[in-house]
């Protein structure tokens, strides 16, 4: 079933796309021509007051004005003479028979731009989005183009939406959130195939956006928010495994070598005695093993304050 909507939208662009390329009957170089016979007629009328010279620009101008066209730069427009084509004419000024010839509409050879977009579509997940998309698309044959469909703009919006939804319904949400310019690459492989045959060419396909439902970014939100603080756990696991074993290798080189350990407890305790005002508590056990209770007792005597004099 088709929303109301949306068949709304659909005639109102059909409508936009029959004004844009519907035939004008008279063209300002038509206007310009007719004007120019009238008013050579009346001149001759009144230089040679002969009234047929008046009627024949008359009707001069009448032919002119509907026997002149002009198509745009990037326009053609086809020719048919008593409903049978006979060729393609534009861009430029060209001249057709009155009542005998007839023109189609004129096609615009330009880079067309057509916005697709598909709503409530399911993903090969079961996740409905709604896809909006860009297809650049262009006139490379005016003949085919007039000829083997009716109305080719609207074609290819109602193609490139079927083929937008079938290209939905193929993929995960996933792959349609970071896989934009494959999925847009095959849907223009799949329009072109299928305007080839009228003529037309498709460019490329912009996948411009996809939504989906606010529960489900939340729910996507806070799954992405546990899976960084797992990966931040892991990290912290790593680097304490690490740690520890950087200090099982310093304790084995410490074990078969006191002396070391000895000069690394007294780079410590003169780093931590450096700074003035400093208090470090150290195990006796520490200071018998090392033999350092001398020296801490000269180190501290320089730094006691004398008593006040009375």
């Amino acid at each position: 079933m088709i929303v109301p909507s949306v068949v709304t939208e659909r005639n109102q662009q059909r409508e936009l796309f029959a004004k844009a390329t519907e035939v004008q009957p008279i063209s300002p170089m038509g206007g310009l021509f007719c004007s120019i016979a009238i008013g050579a007629g009346v001149a001759l009328t009144a230089f040679t007051e002969k009234p047929g010279y008046a009627i024949a620009g008359l009707l001069t101008g009448m032919y002119l004005l509907f026997a002149i066209k002009i198509a745009r730069q990037w326009e053609k427009v086809a020719v048919l003479r008593l409903g049978r084509y006979i060729g393609l004419r534009g861009p430029g000024m060209f001249h057709i028979i009155p009542v005998v010839d007839t023109l189609s509409k004129f096609v615009d050879q330009r880079v067309r731009v057509t916005d697709v977009s598909a709503e409530s579509a399911l993903t090969k997940d079961t996740v409905p989005v709604n896809v909006d998309a860009i297809v650049f698309w262009v006139v490379w044959s005016v003949e085919k183009a007039i000829l083997e469909v009716a109305d080719y703009s609207y074609a290819i919006g109602l193609s490139a939406q079927t083929a937008l939804r079938e290209s939905i319904g193929r993929h995960e949400l996933a792959q349609m959130i970071t896989e934009r310019e494959s999925l847009g690459r095959e849907l223009q492989r799949i329009l072109d195939d299928k305007t080839n045959g009228w003529g037309i060419t498709v460019q490329s396909v912009e996948i411009r956006d996809v939504r989906i439902p606010t529960e489900l970014e939340d729910a996507m939100s806070r799954q992405a928010q546990a899976e960084r603080e797992r990966q931040a756990r892991i990290i912290l696991g790593t680097a304490e495994t690490e740690i520890a074993d950087k200090f099982r290798i310093a304790a084995q080189t410490y074990a078969d070598n006191p002396t070391a350990l000895h000069l690394r407890a007294m780079n410590m305790l003169y780093e931590a005695l450096k700074e003035k005002g400093s208090m470090v508590i150290v195990p006796s056990s520490a200071v018998e093993t090392m033999g350092l209770g001398g020296t801490l007792a000269v180190t501290a005597i320089p730094n006691r304050k004398a008593p006040p004099q009375a």
